[in-house]
C-alpha cells in the first residue's frame, strides 16, 4: 500500500510532509503514527504536546485534522525509516522517465507513467517517479507530487515545479474540481451504459495477513462512475472517472460488483487472471488516460495519455476473438 504523503527529504534534522487528499481530515496523531510505526506513540504525543510539530509553519496539537495541500514539519525522530540510499538512480530508468514526458513547461512536468514503477520512495523502494525526475531535473528545485498512481498502474501523473501551482491544484482536488478517467479492463460482460458506484472504503484492513482496502459502511465515502465503452467474450472495456480520490478505489468498487479487473493480483481473479496471461497481459489493467484541471492564469488543460503496447496487444487480441 502506498504511503499518505510525499518524503521531501531525510538528510536534515526537520522533515517535511505533503499531504495529498488521501490523508484529508485525518488527525495528525494517527497519521503520524501510521508513519512512523516504530518509534513509541508516547514519544509522538510528547512531540505534539512540546508544540514542535507545524502545519503550514503554524504550531498544532493532537486534535488537527489535516487538510489537503498541508505541509507538515517536524523533526527527523527517526531518520532510518525514512527512504535513505547511498547511490543514483540508473541514467537508462531517468531516461525511460525522460522519454514519457507528455508536457513540460515552467509550471508543471507531466508524465505517462509506466507500470511498475512508484510514484516515490520508500517502503522498500529506494527510487520512485518523483525521486527519478528530481535527478533528471536537478535544477528544478520544487519538483512535487499533485497527486499519485498506484505503483501498477499507468497513466498521466502531474508533478508541480512550483509551491504556488501545487497549492493551486491541492484547492482543486479538495474541491473536486480535477478531472481524472482511467480505462480498465475488467472481467465479465457489463451491461450498463453508465453506472455509479458508491460503497464507502475503509483502509487497512487484514486479509490473510496482508492489509487491503475493503467496502465498509463506517469507511470514507467514495464514488466512482464507470461507462461501457467495448465488450468482448467475458471480458468488458470500461472508462472509469473518479467523483473521490480513495485508495485502490476503482479496483475495489469493481471487484464489489464483480468485475474485477484484469491482472489485478490484490482483488483480483487468479483464474481469470491467468487467462488473460495468456493474451500476453503481465500487469494490472488499468491506465490513467485523462486529467483535466485549470491553471492559475486561468488556462484550461485536458492531458491525455495513450495506453501501451501490451494493453493495446490484448485489447486487439480480444477484438479477434469477437
Amino acid at each position: 500500500m502506498s504511503q499518505r504523503i510525499t518524503l521531501r527529504t531525510n538528510t536534515q534534522k526537520y522533515i517535511n510532509f505533503y499531504v495529498d487528499e488521501n490523508a484529508h481530515e485525518q488527525r495528525i496523531d494517527n497519521f503520524l503514527f501510521r508513519q512512523y510505526k516504530k518509534v513509541p506513540k508516547s514519544r509522538i504525543y510528547r512531540l505534539l504536546r512540546s508544540r514542535n510539530v507545524k502545519v503550514n509553519k503554524k504550531r498544532v496539537n493532537h486534535l488537527y485534522k489535516l487538510q489537503c495541500g498541508d505541509v507538515i514539519n517536524l523533526p527527523n525522530i527517526i531518520e532510518q525509516q525514512c527512504v535513505t540510499t547511498n547511490h543514483k538512480p540508473s541514467e537508462k530508468v531517468i531516461q525511460l522517465l525522460v522519454n514519457r514526458i507528455i508536457y513540460e513547461d515552467d509550471d508543471l512536468l507531466i508524465i505517462n507513467k509506466p507500470s511498475g514503477i512508484a510514484t516515490h520512495g520508500g517502503s522498500g523502494i529506494s527510487f520512485g517517479v518523483i525521486e527519478l525526475l528530481r535527478a533528471a531535473r536537478p535544477n528544478a528545485k520544487s519538483l512535487e507530487l499533485v497527486h499519485r498512481l498506484d505503483r501498477e498502474t499507468s497513466g498521466v501523473l502531474v508533478i508541480a515545479k512550483k509551491r504556488s501551482i501545487l497549492r493551486t491544484l491541492h484547492e482543486q482536488i479538495r474541491n473536486h474540481q480535477i478531472k481524472k478517467q482511467y480505462l480498465l479492463l475488467v472481467r465479465g460482460q457489463w451491461r450498463d451504459k453508465l453506472r455509479k458506484i458508491n460503497y464507502s472504503l475503509h483502509k487497512n484492513c487484514l486479509r490473510g495477513g496482508e492489509r487491503v482496502v475493503a467496502v465498509a459502511d463506517d469507511g470514507k465515502k467514495a464514488l466512482t462512475i464507470f461507462r461501457l465503452r467495448s465488450n468482448f467474450v467475458d471480458a468488458t472495456l470500461l472508462e472509469a472517472e473518479l467523483g473521490t480520490g480513495r485508495t485502490h478505489q476503482i479496483r475495489v468498487h469493481a471487484a464489489a460488483v464483480g468485475y474485477p479487473i484484469a491482472g489485478d493480483k490484490k482483488y483480483g481473479d487468479k483464474t481469470y487472471n491467468k487467462m488473460v496471461q495468456q493474451l500476453g497481459l503481465q500487469r494490472l489493467f488499468l491506465h490513467a488516460s485523462v486529467i483535466s484541471f485549470t491553471l492559475p492564469n486561468g488556462k484550461v488543460m485536458n492531458v491525455q495519455a495513450p495506453l501501451d503496447e501490451e494493453l493495446k496487444n490484448v485489447l486487439a487480441k480480444l477484438r479477434k476473438i469477437n
